[in-house]
């Protein structure tokens, strides 16, 4: 199956996850963005050298990798480095770091690598295993692609509204449809690479690598909406605004009548 080109994706990804040591949150964001991107650019230049045999869909599942992580975590750089308020919810979220023993530190390092390895892999497997193009990746790609301009709309309509009322959430464009958007185009992506290659895994360790990935990365961002649903009624839940926006909005799929992940 190729486990020591796996291996190379893995020690990109503890490289770039070192991060993680200066504060703990940026294992699961900064570290996580780039380290979709580092190894998104490692299979294209590897391809480029012809130590693999790509065809086109592979170049662009390559460059969607790259894109995604790259934006997600740009953003967040960006954001940490403008926004006072951000950075006083990210140290309020990293609590008290010095507290955190370095051996914590250091098994969420390689189960943070681990699984960003298992979550890009399919992309590798696909490749590996000769997949053909079909209408499979072609749809998968485009599912990754509208994610990501979902996830880039997310973020500047919410800059823009946080600016014109900084006291209250966005509730306008995307977010008049989800409450998380960000999240949601989250779980698009690692959806649309995943149907990208259903027709090209072999073996059961391939199907359990990938699935086993899906479902910890859905888990990962409905727990982040639960968090952020927690803080936000922590800050607005004496406006009724917020509520009444609350409890009319889904809070992570459109349509699907989830409104809340806390106990009211």
């Amino acid at each position: 199956m190729g486990w020591s080109y796996l291996g190379i994706f893995f020690l990109l990804s503890l490289i770039v996850c070192l991060c993680g040591f200066k504060k703990y949150v940026y294992f699961l964001s900064i570290g996580y963005g780039f380290s979709v991107s580092v190894i998104g650019a490692a299979l294209l230049v590897m391809s480029m050298m012809g130590i693999f045999k790509a065809q086109l869909p592979h170049y662009l599942l390559f460059v969607l990798l790259i894109v995604y992580g790259f934006r997600l975590s740009g953003f967040l750089l960006i954001r940490e480095f403008k926004n006072a308020a951000y950075r006083k919810v990210l140290a309020e979220a990293s609590g008290d770091e010095g507290r955190m023993p370095v051996f914590v530190k250091a098994v969420m390092w390689l189960a943070v690598a681990v699984l960003y390895v298992a979550q890009t892999s399919l992309v590798y497997f696909r490749m590996y295993n000769d997949g053909e193009s079909s209408g499979f990746v072609w749809a998968g790609i485009v599912i990754c692609a509208l994610a990501i301009l979902i996830e880039t709309v997310a973020d500047q309509q919410k800059s823009a509204q946080k600016a014109v009322r900084p006291e209250m959430v966005a509730t306008k464009g995307l977010y008049k449809i989800v409450r998380c958007p960000n999240y949601f185009g989250e779980i698009l992506f690692w959806t649309g690479l995943t149907v990208s290659c259903l027709d090209a895994l072999k073996g059961w360790y391939q199907w359990v690598t990938v699935l086993a990935a899906y479902v910890c990365i859905v888990f990962v961002m409905f727990n982040g909406a639960q968090r952020l649903e927690k803080r936000q009624m922590a800050r607005y839940g004496g406006n009724e605004e917020y509520k009444a926006y609350a409890d009319k909005t889904p809070i992570i799929i459109p349509l699907l009548p989830v409104y809340h992940l806390n106990r009211q």
